[in-house]
């Protein structure tokens, strides 16, 4: 069983990916053998937002030289996340058709991310 700190590696920190977190799309690089469903669930742990969709993209490793050795880089897999940068309290029908509101409560940044977002 893999926890959220083995899915998620590190946040990817780039000037395009600065300029997606405005529209709550935050990249990070993920274990190469994690899915779509194991990354939402471990950003909803991690960072207590609500995760709308999850786009993944494997990078193989590249050919370096330095001399005359070659050898490659390691192959990665990156993840691009949306949240829901509105998110409502969850409400359920309880038994005798009362609704309840839920108690969890979502963010709506991810402040952890490295720097805060204007």
């Amino acid at each position: 069983m893999k926890t959220a700190h083995d899915v998620i590696l590190k946040p990817i920190i780039t000037e395009h990916s600065s300029s997606e977190m405005a529209v709550g799309r935050y990249t990070f690089e993920v274990a190469v053998d994690a899915n779509k469903t194991e990354i939402k669930d471990a950003v909803e742990k991690l960072f207590q937002v609500q995760v709308l969709d999850v786009c993944t993209m494997n990078k193989r490793g590249k050919a370096k030289r330095v001399g005359v050795h070659q050898g490659k880089t390691a192959a990665w897999k990156k993840a691009i996340v949306r949240i829901n940068l509105e998110p409502k309290q969850q409400a359920y029908l309880a038994k005798g058709g009362q609704a309840v509101a839920g108690d969890k409560k979502y963010k709506t940044t991810i402040e952890e991310f490295g720097f805060n977002q204007q």
